[in-house]
Protein backbone atom coordinates (compact mmCIF):
# COMPACT_ATOMS: atom_id res chain seq x y z
CA UNK A 1 0.00 0.00 0.00
CA UNK A 2 2.60 2.56 1.06
CA UNK A 3 4.34 2.00 -2.16
CA UNK A 4 1.05 2.18 -4.59
CA UNK A 5 1.20 6.04 -2.28
CA UNK A 6 4.62 6.44 -3.50
CA UNK A 7 3.98 5.84 -7.06
CA UNK A 8 0.78 7.88 -6.84
CA UNK A 9 2.81 11.10 -5.95
CA UNK A 10 5.65 10.69 -8.34
CA UNK A 11 3.77 12.59 -11.19
CA UNK A 12 3.03 14.91 -9.37
CA UNK A 13 6.82 15.56 -7.79
CA UNK A 14 7.78 15.18 -11.65
CA UNK A 15 5.62 18.04 -12.48
CA UNK A 16 6.70 19.92 -9.70
CA UNK A 17 10.21 19.53 -10.60
CA UNK A 18 9.28 20.19 -14.55
CA UNK A 19 8.07 23.68 -13.05
CA UNK A 20 11.24 24.42 -10.39
CA UNK A 21 13.84 23.57 -13.90
CA UNK A 22 12.62 26.42 -15.56
CA UNK A 23 13.24 28.62 -12.17
CA UNK A 24 16.61 26.55 -11.91
CA UNK A 25 17.76 27.71 -15.51
CA UNK A 26 17.50 31.67 -14.22
CA UNK A 27 18.94 30.96 -11.18
CA UNK A 28 21.89 28.88 -13.82
CA UNK A 29 22.46 32.59 -15.99
CA UNK A 30 23.70 34.19 -12.94
CA UNK A 31 25.03 31.61 -10.70
CA UNK A 32 27.04 30.04 -13.83
CA UNK A 33 27.11 32.66 -16.59
CA UNK A 34 27.62 35.97 -14.74
CA UNK A 35 29.24 34.49 -12.21
CA UNK A 36 26.62 36.78 -9.69
CA UNK A 37 25.07 35.78 -6.42
CA UNK A 38 21.61 37.19 -6.89
CA UNK A 39 19.14 36.33 -3.92
CA UNK A 40 16.30 38.31 -6.19
CA UNK A 41 14.91 35.22 -6.92
CA UNK A 42 13.48 35.01 -3.69
CA UNK A 43 11.24 37.48 -4.36
CA UNK A 44 10.47 37.35 -7.97
CA UNK A 45 9.47 33.73 -7.35
CA UNK A 46 6.26 35.55 -5.69
CA UNK A 47 6.36 38.26 -7.93
CA UNK A 48 5.61 36.18 -11.09
CA UNK A 49 2.89 34.12 -9.84
CA UNK A 50 0.92 37.26 -8.01
CA UNK A 51 1.08 38.97 -11.11
CA UNK A 52 -0.25 36.40 -13.49
CA UNK A 53 -2.81 35.39 -11.11
CA UNK A 54 -4.07 38.57 -9.86
CA UNK A 55 -4.56 39.52 -14.14
CA UNK A 56 -5.85 36.28 -14.91
CA UNK A 57 -8.61 36.88 -12.01
CA UNK A 58 -9.03 40.56 -13.67
CA UNK A 59 -10.43 38.83 -16.85
CA UNK A 60 -6.86 38.54 -18.68
CA UNK A 61 -5.72 35.25 -20.69
CA UNK A 62 -3.22 33.19 -19.35
CA UNK A 63 -0.51 34.22 -22.04
CA UNK A 64 -0.65 37.82 -21.51
CA UNK A 65 -0.79 37.08 -17.82
CA UNK A 66 2.09 35.09 -17.96
CA UNK A 67 3.97 37.66 -20.17
CA UNK A 68 3.70 40.02 -17.29
CA UNK A 69 5.12 38.20 -14.92
CA UNK A 70 7.97 37.54 -17.17
CA UNK A 71 8.24 41.51 -17.78
CA UNK A 72 7.41 41.76 -13.84
CA UNK A 73 10.64 39.77 -13.11
CA UNK A 74 12.57 41.89 -15.33
CA UNK A 75 11.61 44.63 -13.83
CA UNK A 76 12.87 43.31 -10.67
CA UNK A 77 16.18 42.28 -12.24
CA UNK A 78 16.39 45.59 -13.42
CA UNK A 79 16.46 47.40 -9.76
CA UNK A 80 19.03 44.61 -8.75
CA UNK A 81 21.37 45.23 -11.93
CA UNK A 82 21.10 49.17 -11.42
CA UNK A 83 21.85 48.70 -7.34
CA UNK A 84 24.57 46.76 -8.15
CA UNK A 85 26.27 48.61 -11.11
CA UNK A 86 25.20 52.11 -10.76
CA UNK A 87 25.61 52.07 -6.99
CA UNK A 88 28.13 49.85 -6.37
CA UNK A 89 26.66 47.79 -4.25
CA UNK A 90 27.78 43.69 -3.82
CA UNK A 91 25.65 41.76 -5.83
CA UNK A 92 24.16 39.81 -3.18
CA UNK A 93 23.16 42.56 -0.91
CA UNK A 94 21.66 44.18 -3.85
CA UNK A 95 19.84 40.80 -4.47
CA UNK A 96 18.70 40.89 -0.66
CA UNK A 97 17.22 44.83 -1.17
CA UNK A 98 14.84 43.85 -3.74
CA UNK A 99 13.84 40.73 -2.50
CA UNK A 100 13.17 42.88 0.76
CA UNK A 101 11.28 45.56 -0.93
CA UNK A 102 9.20 43.08 -3.39
CA UNK A 103 7.41 41.50 -0.06
CA UNK A 104 5.48 44.94 0.08
CA UNK A 105 5.41 45.31 -4.16
CA UNK A 106 3.94 41.55 -3.75
CA UNK A 107 1.43 42.66 -1.06
CA UNK A 108 0.26 45.53 -2.69
CA UNK A 109 -0.35 43.47 -6.14
CA UNK A 110 -2.41 40.94 -4.19
CA UNK A 111 -4.54 43.66 -3.31
CA UNK A 112 -2.97 44.00 0.45
CA UNK A 113 -3.78 40.04 1.00
CA UNK A 114 -1.21 37.29 1.87
CA UNK A 115 -2.44 35.00 -0.67
CA UNK A 116 -5.04 35.04 -4.07
CA UNK A 117 -6.85 31.91 -5.12
CA UNK A 118 -7.99 30.97 -8.73
CA UNK A 119 -10.20 28.11 -9.50
CA UNK A 120 -9.21 25.82 -12.44
CA UNK A 121 -12.75 25.16 -12.83
CA UNK A 122 -13.96 29.02 -13.58
CA UNK A 123 -10.75 29.60 -15.28
CA UNK A 124 -8.39 28.60 -18.29
CA UNK A 125 -5.46 27.35 -16.60
CA UNK A 126 -2.62 26.48 -18.79
CA UNK A 127 -1.33 23.75 -16.10
CA UNK A 128 -2.75 22.81 -12.80
CA UNK A 129 -2.46 20.05 -9.89
CA UNK A 130 -5.91 18.24 -11.55
CA UNK A 131 -3.97 18.26 -15.04
CA UNK A 132 -1.60 15.30 -13.57
CA UNK A 133 -3.82 12.03 -14.23
CA UNK A 134 -7.11 11.58 -16.22
CA UNK A 135 -6.72 14.52 -18.91
CA UNK A 136 -5.63 14.12 -22.54
CA UNK A 137 -1.65 13.87 -23.10
CA UNK A 138 -1.95 17.85 -24.42
CA UNK A 139 -3.42 18.96 -21.73
CA UNK A 140 -1.35 16.65 -19.17
CA UNK A 141 0.70 19.25 -17.14
CA UNK A 142 4.13 17.66 -17.06
CA UNK A 143 4.01 17.19 -21.04
CA UNK A 144 2.89 20.85 -21.52
CA UNK A 145 6.05 21.91 -18.68
CA UNK A 146 8.37 19.74 -20.65
CA UNK A 147 7.61 21.73 -23.93
CA UNK A 148 8.20 24.73 -22.86
CA UNK A 149 11.36 23.82 -21.38
CA UNK A 150 12.36 22.41 -24.41
CA UNK A 151 11.31 26.14 -26.54
CA UNK A 152 12.93 28.11 -23.27
CA UNK A 153 16.45 25.71 -24.25
CA UNK A 154 16.12 26.49 -27.30
CA UNK A 155 15.80 30.00 -27.36
CA UNK A 156 18.27 30.09 -24.78
CA UNK A 157 20.45 28.49 -27.19
CA UNK A 158 20.32 30.58 -30.03
CA UNK A 159 20.66 33.91 -27.67
CA UNK A 160 23.66 33.18 -25.69
CA UNK A 161 24.97 32.45 -29.41
CA UNK A 162 24.22 36.23 -30.45
CA UNK A 163 27.01 38.50 -30.14
CA UNK A 164 25.34 40.29 -27.18
CA UNK A 165 24.46 36.50 -25.73
CA UNK A 166 28.10 36.25 -26.03
CA UNK A 167 28.84 39.11 -24.74
CA UNK A 168 27.22 38.55 -21.19
CA UNK A 169 28.83 35.09 -21.41
CA UNK A 170 31.92 36.79 -21.13
CA UNK A 171 31.33 38.90 -18.62
CA UNK A 172 30.41 36.37 -16.27
CA UNK A 173 34.37 34.54 -17.61
CA UNK A 174 36.74 37.46 -17.21
CA UNK A 175 34.85 41.26 -16.52
CA UNK A 176 38.01 42.67 -16.97
CA UNK A 177 39.01 40.96 -20.07
CA UNK A 178 35.75 42.02 -21.43
CA UNK A 179 35.92 45.40 -20.78
CA UNK A 180 39.17 45.82 -22.54
CA UNK A 181 37.50 44.68 -25.61
CA UNK A 182 35.03 47.55 -25.04
CA UNK A 183 32.05 45.39 -23.52
CA UNK A 184 29.81 47.50 -21.39
CA UNK A 185 29.68 44.95 -18.61
CA UNK A 186 27.35 47.04 -16.12
CA UNK A 187 24.59 46.95 -19.41
CA UNK A 188 25.40 43.19 -19.97
CA UNK A 189 25.26 42.37 -15.94
CA UNK A 190 22.11 44.48 -15.82
CA UNK A 191 20.82 42.70 -18.95
CA UNK A 192 21.64 38.84 -17.64
CA UNK A 193 20.16 39.73 -13.88
CA UNK A 194 16.65 40.63 -15.98
CA UNK A 195 16.89 37.67 -18.05
CA UNK A 196 17.26 35.38 -14.89
CA UNK A 197 14.61 36.71 -12.87
CA UNK A 198 12.35 37.45 -15.96
CA UNK A 199 12.63 33.09 -16.18
CA UNK A 200 11.97 32.71 -12.54
CA UNK A 201 9.10 34.96 -12.59
CA UNK A 202 7.54 33.07 -15.66
CA UNK A 203 8.06 29.70 -13.64
CA UNK A 204 6.50 31.24 -10.68
CA UNK A 205 3.43 32.19 -12.72
CA UNK A 206 3.48 28.35 -13.56
CA UNK A 207 3.63 27.30 -10.56
CA UNK A 208 0.71 29.71 -9.11
CA UNK A 209 -1.61 27.66 -11.63
CA UNK A 210 -0.23 24.46 -10.93
CA UNK A 211 -0.97 24.98 -6.92
CA UNK A 212 -4.02 26.98 -7.73
CA UNK A 213 -2.91 30.06 -5.42
CA UNK A 214 -0.18 32.73 -5.64
CA UNK A 215 0.93 33.75 -1.90
CA UNK A 216 3.40 36.04 -1.02
CA UNK A 217 5.71 33.35 1.14
CA UNK A 218 5.49 31.54 -1.89
CA UNK A 219 9.75 32.50 -3.04
CA UNK A 220 11.06 31.69 0.54
CA UNK A 221 13.99 29.44 -0.15
CA UNK A 222 14.09 29.10 -3.76
CA UNK A 223 17.13 30.14 -4.57
CA UNK A 224 18.20 26.73 -2.42
CA UNK A 225 15.79 24.66 -4.86
CA UNK A 226 17.50 26.49 -8.10
CA UNK A 227 21.00 26.21 -6.73
CA UNK A 228 20.21 22.46 -5.60
CA UNK A 229 18.89 21.73 -9.69
CA UNK A 230 21.99 23.43 -10.88
CA UNK A 231 24.45 21.51 -8.57
CA UNK A 232 22.49 18.24 -8.85
CA UNK A 233 22.53 18.44 -12.71
CA UNK A 234 25.45 19.48 -12.76
CA UNK A 235 27.56 16.59 -10.72
CA UNK A 236 25.32 13.87 -12.53
CA UNK A 237 25.23 14.70 -15.62
CA UNK A 238 28.88 17.11 -15.82
CA UNK A 239 30.51 14.19 -16.98
CA UNK A 240 28.90 14.49 -20.35
CA UNK A 241 29.87 16.13 -23.22
CA UNK A 242 27.33 18.44 -24.14
CA UNK A 243 26.79 21.58 -25.77
CA UNK A 244 24.80 24.41 -23.75
CA UNK A 245 21.47 23.69 -24.53
CA UNK A 246 22.09 20.14 -22.76
CA UNK A 247 24.02 21.90 -20.01
CA UNK A 248 20.52 24.22 -19.41
CA UNK A 249 18.08 20.79 -19.71
CA UNK A 250 20.80 19.34 -17.13
CA UNK A 251 19.51 22.11 -15.07
CA UNK A 252 15.58 21.45 -15.23
CA UNK A 253 16.41 17.58 -14.85
CA UNK A 254 17.93 18.28 -11.81
CA UNK A 255 15.25 19.95 -10.49
CA UNK A 256 13.03 16.56 -11.29
CA UNK A 257 15.70 14.45 -9.13
CA UNK A 258 15.89 17.20 -6.49
CA UNK A 259 12.05 16.36 -6.21
CA UNK A 260 11.95 12.88 -6.65
CA UNK A 261 14.29 12.63 -3.60
CA UNK A 262 12.23 14.99 -1.48
CA UNK A 263 9.25 12.39 -2.33
CA UNK A 264 11.35 9.21 -1.75
CA UNK A 265 12.34 10.70 1.81
CA UNK A 266 9.10 11.95 2.65
CA UNK A 267 7.60 8.82 1.81
CA UNK A 268 10.32 6.88 4.43
CA UNK A 269 8.79 9.05 7.17
CA UNK A 270 10.83 11.99 7.53
CA UNK A 271 8.49 14.77 8.98
CA UNK A 272 7.32 17.57 6.35
CA UNK A 273 8.52 19.91 8.87
CA UNK A 274 12.23 19.28 8.26
CA UNK A 275 11.83 20.16 4.22
CA UNK A 276 13.93 23.09 4.41
CA UNK A 277 16.60 21.19 6.58
CA UNK A 278 16.96 18.34 4.34
CA UNK A 279 16.84 21.01 0.98
CA UNK A 280 20.15 22.43 2.91
CA UNK A 281 21.34 18.88 3.38
CA UNK A 282 21.42 17.91 0.19
CA UNK A 283 22.98 20.87 -1.25
CA UNK A 284 25.90 20.91 0.63
CA UNK A 285 26.11 16.85 -0.14
CA UNK A 286 26.22 18.06 -3.97
CA UNK A 287 28.18 20.67 -3.42
CA UNK A 288 30.91 18.51 -1.21
CA UNK A 289 30.59 15.52 -3.82
CA UNK A 290 33.67 17.58 -6.73
CA UNK A 291 36.00 18.44 -3.77
CA UNK A 292 35.79 15.60 -1.80
CA UNK A 293 36.07 13.55 -5.25
CA UNK A 294 38.79 15.41 -6.57
CA UNK A 295 40.36 15.16 -3.12
CA UNK A 296 40.17 11.78 -1.75
CA UNK A 297 39.52 9.79 -5.52
CA UNK A 298 41.70 11.48 -7.58
CA UNK A 299 44.50 9.32 -9.58
CA UNK A 300 47.79 9.72 -8.48
CA UNK A 301 50.49 11.37 -10.68
CA UNK A 302 52.68 8.89 -11.94
CA UNK A 303 56.44 9.67 -10.86
CA UNK A 304 57.88 11.79 -13.43
CA UNK A 305 54.83 13.81 -13.89
CA UNK A 306 53.05 13.66 -16.99
CA UNK A 307 54.22 13.02 -20.46
CA UNK A 308 55.32 15.31 -22.57
CA UNK A 309 53.15 16.42 -25.66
Amino acid sequence: MEIIKLFNALPGACAQGLIWGIMAIGVYITYKILDLADLTVDGTMCTGGAVCIVMMLNGHSVGVSLVCAFIAGMLAGLVTGVFHTALGIPAILAGILTQLGLYSVNLRIMGNKSNQAISVDKYDLLISLRYIKDVPFYKNTIFIVAIIIFILVAILYWFFGTELGCAIRSTGSNPNMSRAQGINTDFTKILGLMLSNGIVAFASGLYAQYQGFADVNAGRGAIVIGLAAVIIGEVVFGKINGNFAFKLISVALGAIIYYLVLQVVLWLGLNSNDLKLLSALVVAAFLAIPHLKGKYFAKPVKKGGAPRA
